[in-house]
């Protein structure tokens, strides 16, 4: 790989380029990390906005529509759609970007699809660092479109700026709203297909559970017996407490009519404003760096551990001893990380 060319060619914004840079990092090639390196003072500029939900929400379809309306406001856009990979063949189909053809010829967009090869959380183990290269090649907006997601999935809320939850009515009744996990990393929710029966519903429970953690889920409903729970003023500074915090918008799309979609656009570019104002962007970011240093450090000590080091041997050599019940592996490691501490290689 040469380095100062790829650089030269991200700067120009050339396509090929670009598209042999994210390579080199999906792939953990010979240099990714210097490469990398060298990309990091151009990073955040970019909003990373993360598209999550069950799977058959709409996700590939209002990513589509998100671009279309960020293209009509003059903004650059890149899509990273994340595809999962078959435990049995460890092939991946990669058919998210089939549903964006509208868009796929546009200079101003570039569309990568990526194989989470293993990685659980709905994303593949580069997808944040095929986003610093996005970023660093100056995109205005990154759509990261995940793998259907279940309740516990939480990588997006790790790598976006902004975690948008895709649901359907058919998503579940009201008590899958209420609870942990997935629901509590989203900054906006949006209900699609909201022509079909129950999504109604489904935009009140979500708002009620919303309420409920705001602690003014019911303040408009009146007390039972003509109690009066809360005077007026009560709770008129309830309902203002949480002034300065960001308000979760609960919305509604049919995202293969189109409609719904500019109300989406307009939540995530006033979520970028509250970010930058309330200091939350920077609070984030940091955080994401710090994670980000720890992952690298993490990465670093297992390739040392099991490649330069004689930790691999050292257990088949303990392995019958192992067997017969004679040493566990909580023990054998112990020895070994014991050894590493003392500087040895054992």
């Amino acid at each position: 790989m040469d380095r100062d060319a790829l650089l030269a060619g991200l700067r120009a914004r050339q396509p090929a380029a670009l598209a042999r840079a994210i390579s080199v990092v999906e792939n953990g090639r010979a240099g990714f990390e210097p490469l990398l390196s060298a990309l990091h003072p151009n990073l955040g500029q970019a909003h990373r906005i993360g598209i999550t939900g069950p799977p058959g929400a709409g996700k590939s379809t209002l990513t589509e529509r998100l671009v279309a309306a960020f293209r009509a406001q003059g903004h650059t856009v890149a899509v990273i759609a994340v595809d999962p990979t078959s435990p049995f063949s460890g092939g991946a189909l990669l058919g998210d970007r089939i549903r964006m053809e509208s868009i796929a010829l546009d200079p101003g967009v570039f569309i990568r699809s990526m194989a989470t090869r293993g990685s659980l959380g709905g994303l593949a183990t580069s997808t944040r660092e095929v986003c610093d290269v996005l970023d660093a090649a100056g995109f205005d907006r990154i759509l990261v479109e995940t793998v259907g997601v279940g309740q516990s999935e939480l990588a997006v809320s790790r790598m976006a700026d902004t975690s948008l939850l895709l649901l359907v009515p058919e998503s579940g009744d009201g008590i899958q709203t209420l609870k942990s996990g997935i629901m509590e990393i989203a900054d906006l929710f949006v209900v699609n297909k909201a022509d079909r029966p129950g999504a109604d519903k489904l935009r009140q429970e979500i708002e009620i559970t919303l309420g409920i953690r705001r602690g003014n889920a019911f303040r408009h409903v009146p007390a039972h017996h003509g109690f009066t729970a809360r005077t007026k003023a009560e709770t008129a500074a309830l309902a203002d407490r949480a002034d300065g915090e960001w308000k979760h918008p609960v919305l509604a799309t049919i995202a293969a009519k189109g409609e719904g979609v500019d109300a989406v656009v307009e939540a995530l570019d006033a979520h970028r404003t509250w970010l930058e104002a309330s200091g939350t962007m920077r609070e984030r970011r940091r955080r994401r760096l710090e994670e980000r240093t720890h992952e690298v450090v993490d990465r670093a000590l297992v390739r040392w551990v099991w490649d330069e080091t004689a930790a691999a041997q050292a257990i088949r050599e303990r392995l019958d001893d192992l067997e017969a019940g004679q040493v566990s592996p909580y023990e054998l490691a112990g020895t070994i990380l014991d050894a590493l501490k003392q500087g040895a290689r054992p």
